[in-house]
Order: structure tokens, then C-alpha cells, then sequence
């Protein structure tokens, strides 16, 4: 099955670019370790969900690229043609002359419905040419303009459009020392309304990845491609083809259906995590060898501690003690800084794969007690390596683990729409005070599910 992925603003566009780079990368480079076979399956698999075929036989990114500027998306084009190895579509993409000035409700009230013909016509013409849609992935900023308020109106029209396809939302959370004023009531407008559209939304958070890139790959100045190369490589060792429990000797079809019946068994319950080990300068990667039990114990800690990258992890949290006299989902029985998880996946690829032992984390303990962890924990593997790393584990987590960052941008929007600062800035553009009120108490439910799991 194939996925549409839309790109959604600067931030978007970048990051999407990476993202099929990095997947084509993977897909060149073969693998000594696996048979001739396998691999041609793994590119077969790989090709059908991400790119289609033209008669130039460059792969075709199956991709709408949408931005109210034009730079960046001519950019964007000309690199990935330039590579050889892969292309945009020259005709799916949409651009205007002025952007949405960091202004949320521009992006939405205003950009949205006047280009929703055009940019829906290109998004149905990229779906028509997929064998069988898989659904939808689409990539924006949290904070700006046009990735976030024409992402969320974009997002919404695709509901509507195709009520029973699958989107996966992937949002950049902002600095949190600040990008732009507005940026939390962005932030809250934006999420609010993907909460209501979306099947699933999967965040990184820009602080984490610059410290990724600081502190594991040794970057000295560090650029927005840095980043978008970090996040770009997380996100296909978890696109990239896998087999699962029910696809048997097959690599898995349905990507998007897959990890929504894995990761979200609940509507209340959609905000996605994204760990992944080791990541380090390809030029360490001669000279690093890791264990799969290494691997695993540090990837376990990772989560309960909810620590986002494998450097300075706390190693004192530990779970809490089941079959004591106050519920294991009660909140006060639970170890300080213990991140809850509702469900997980891990994914690994490697040599080797076949002997881990994943014991650990089909631990109870670690889990809400309304769903039996039979059901909150599986694992995706392939014997085939990702990106020249020997071994790697992919974690997906739907946990407690945004709970303080989400809990820090509602506080701060609502600091601020209570002294009314900014706030005709939006309902210049139709977005009234009422919606804000609508967005605070959506996301006040989702920090309270959260809470007490």
C-alpha cells in the first residue's frame, strides 16, 4: 500500500526532502548479510510505498508540496532532481507569492479556504495514482503560519475527503526558548485541531534533536539540515519495510493501518514518541560495535526514565511495584519521573535480530492497567540494516512523555490570552476568542487523560 505524503511549509518541505533522501539512501546501499532476494524485496516494498515509477525510471516521490512562498519548494525540487536518484513530481506542488507571517489563523482561515480546490485537486491526483492507499502522512511546523494553520485546515480537508484513510500527522514542536512570539498559541490552535482530524500524531521536538546533534553526532555549528537530517533518519527506521507478526514471511503492506492498530487503541490517547539507537557520525561507525542486549537495556530505560536520547539517561527510575494496595494506574503509586506508557513498538534491523530478547519490555508494570500488555507491546523486525548501522532499535511510544512539554505551551498560551496580548492579530482573521477557549479546554483533556494513566 502507498502513502501521500504532503509537505506543509518551510519546515515541512525540508524535512520531507530529507526524509526520502534518507530512504533512498537506505534502498541503494546493499547488504551483504542479506541474500539478493531479500533485498530486492525490501526495495520492492520500499519503491511501492513511497515512490512511483516514471519512464525515466528515476522514482517518482509520491508527495504534494505545499508552501505560500516559493523559495523553498523551488529549492526543494531542483536538489532532489539534481540528485539522480530520486524526484518530485514537477507538477505537484502549489506556492504563492506571500507567506502566512507566522500568523495561524492567516494560515488557516485565510490561505486554507481560498487554495483548498487546488491543493485538494493535487492531493487526489497523487492518490489516484497509488495501486491501494495506504493514507496519509503529512509534515509541518507547529508554530509558524503556513506549516501550522494551513497544515490543520489541510489536515481537516483530507478527513473529509477521505473519511476512512489514515493520517499520521508529523509535527515539529518549537524551541522552547522561542521562535516567534505567537508560537504557543500556534502551538495549542495547532494541535487542538489535528486532535480532532488526524489518527495520530507523531512529534519531534526541536530542542531534543539539537541536542542529539551537539552531543552524539559531534556537530560543531549545527544547521536546520542537521536537524532535518537527525529527525529524517528517525522516521525511516520506522518507515522503511519491516515484517510484523501478521505479515508473516512478507514485508508489512499496510504501514499507517499497522501502527494506528499498534500504538493507538484509544481516541482519546493519539500523541506519538520517537526514540532510536545508536545514532553517531558515520565516520565512528567503523570503529563501534553494540550488543543487542545493550541496545535494548539502554532503549527500556529510555522509555521508563523518558530520556529522548541515549546520552545522560537516569538509571535510578525503575517501575513500580505491582500488587501493592493502590492501583498500579494510580497516579500517587507511581515512582517520580516513572513515564506511564499506553502502548509500544519496537523495530529492529540487524544482524542477528531473530535472538533478542524483548522480555523486558512486556512488563505490566510499565503499562496503563485498562489494556493487557499482550496487546500494548509488539515488535517489527528485518534482518536488513538500516543505513549502514549493523544494528539499530527503533522505539514508537505512546506515553506520558509529552505531558510536560504540552503541560509548559498551554500554561504560557493561556498566560498570555488572559492579558488579551496578540489576540487581534487573530480575530483580524476570523478566529475568535471562542475558538481559543474551544482549543484550551481540548488540549486540558488530553494533559488530564494523560496524567492519569
Amino acid at each position: 500500500m502507498s502513502i501521500v505524503t504532503v509537505q506543509l511549509g518551510q519546515c515541512g518541505n525540508q524535512i520531507g526532502h530529507e526524509v526520502f533522501n534518507a530512504i533512498c539512501s537506505d534502498v541503494r546501499g546493499t547488504h551483504g548479510l542479506c541474500s539478493k532476494k531479500e533485498n530486492e524485496s525490501y526495495r520492492d516494498a520500499c519503491k511501492e510505498r513511497f515512490f512511483s515509477e516514471e519512464e525515466s525510471e528515476v522514482p517518482v516521490a509520491r508527495a504534494v508540496l505545499v508552501d505560500m512562498e516559493p523559495k523553498v519548494i523551488s529549492q526543494t525540487l531542483s536538489i532532489a532532481a539534481r540528485s539522480g536518484y530520486w524526484k518530485y513530481d514537477d507538477r505537484s506542488h502549489f506556492c504563492q507569492k506571500q507567506g502566512s507571517g507566522n500568523n495561524w489563523a492567516n494560515g488557516y482561515s485565510v490561505h486554507g479556504p481560498r487554495h483548498k480546490e487546488i491543493i485538494m485537486n493535487l492531493v487526489q491526483k497523487e492518490a489516484e495514482k497509488c495501486d491501494r492507499l495506504g493514507g496519509f502522512f503529512t509534515i509541518m511546523s507547529m508554530a509558524g503560519g503556513t506549516g501550522s494553520g494551513l497544515g490543520a485546515f489541510v489536515t481537516q480537508c483530507l478527513r473529509d475527503t477521505f473519511p476512512t484513510s489514515f493520517i499520521l500527522n508529523h509535527v515539529i514542536w518549537p524551541y522552547g526558548t522561542g521562535e516567534v512570539i505567537v508560537q504557543n498559541y500556534n502551538s495549542v490552535l495547532t494541535l487542538s485541531h489535528l486532535y480532532q482530524s488526524s489518527d495520530a500524531l507523531l512529534v519531534h521536538e526541536n530542542d531534543v534533536i539539537h541536542k542529539i546533534c551537539a552531543q552524539l553526532m559531534n556537530i560543531k555549528q549545527i544547521s536546520f539540515r542537521d536537524v532535518n537530517q537527525v529527525i529524517a533518519h528517525q522516521l525511516g527506521s520506522v518507515f522503511q519495510p519491516t515484517y510484523t507478526a501478521e505479515s508473516g514471511l512478507h514485508y508489512s503492506r499496510n504501514l499507517l493501518g499497522d501502527l494506528m492498530e499498534t500504538l493507538v487503541p484509544h481516541p482519546e490517547f493519539k500523541m506519538l514518541g520517537l526514540r532510536n539507537i545508536p545514532q553517531m557520525p558515520e565516520n565512528s561507525l567503523a570503529y563501534s560495535t553494540f550488543s543487542w542486549p545493550g541496545l535494548i537495556k539502554h532503549l527500556r530505560q529510555m522509555l521508563i526514565a523518558n530520556a529522548k536520547m541515549e546520552e545522560g539517561i537516569d538509571w535510578q527510575v525503575r517501575p513500580p511495584c505491582l500488587g501493592s494496595s493502590v492501583p498500579s494506574s494510580h497516579s500517587t503509586n507511581k515512582p517520580p519521573h516513572f513515564n506511564t506508557s499506553v502502548a509500544n513498538l519496537v523495530i529492529l534491523r540487524g544482524k542477528d535480530m531473530h535472538s533478542v530478547d524483548l522480555g523486558s519490555f512486556r512488563d505490566p508494570s510499565l503499562y496503563t492497567s485498562w489494556l493487557n500488555p499482550q496487546d500494548a507491546f509488539n515488535v517489527w523486525k528485518t534482518p536488513r540494516a538500516f543505513n549502514k548501522y549493523e544494528k539499530s532499535a527503533s522505539l514508537v511510544s505512546n506515553s506520558q512523555f509529552l505531558l510536560k512539554p504540552l503541560d509548559n505551551v498551554v500554561r504560557k498560551a493561556w498566560n498570555m490570552f488572559a492579558s488579551k496580548a496578540y489576540i487581534h492579530q487573530y480575530t483580524k482573521f476570523g478566529i475568535e476568542e471562542e475558538d481559543f477557549l474551544d482549543s484550551f479546554t481540548a488540549l486540558e483533556q488530553v494533559i488530564s487523560s494523560y496524567t492519569i494513566l
